[in-house]
């Protein structure tokens, strides 16, 4: 089993940053690719970025040059460095772990794996 522990959300305003970090403990061999999602009240959980062991990476579209997200192998974690905020990331942000990251001709692909944070939240005001 893997565990994840998100932190890092708060209330920005627009044009803002804030960084989020998620940590992992317990069976963190097991992990290969760890990801960010987000949801919105009303909206489906969506991908907003994943990274690779090796470092390759997977942004959503809305979040290209704004967001960045990293990762430290040797101490089981995460980040998601997010800039230039807008309202519409307003969102409830949930750390991932446990999935895949393929790359294909058109790009790489994030891909969930089992294990989710309990999620933190994240409010931009305009």
């Amino acid at each position: 089993q893997v565990q994840l522990v998100e932190s890092g959300g708060g209330l920005v305003q627009a044009g803002g940053s804030l960084r989020l970090s998620c940590a992992a403990s317990g069976s963190t061999f097991s992990i290969n690719a760890m990801g960010w999602y987000r949801q919105a009240p009303g909206n489906q959980r969506d991908l907003v970025a994943g990274i690779s062991s090796d470092g390759s990476t997977n942004y959503a579209d809305s979040v290209k040059g704004r967001f960045t997200i990293s990762r430290d192998n040797g101490k089981n974690t995460v980040d998601l460095q997010m800039n230039s905020l807008k309202p519409e990331d307003t969102a409830v942000y949930y750390c991932n772990a446990g999935g895949s990251l393929r790359t294909f001709f058109t790009g790489n692909y994030y891909s969930p794996g089992h294990y989710w944070g309990q999620g933190t939240q994240v409010t931009v005001s305009s």
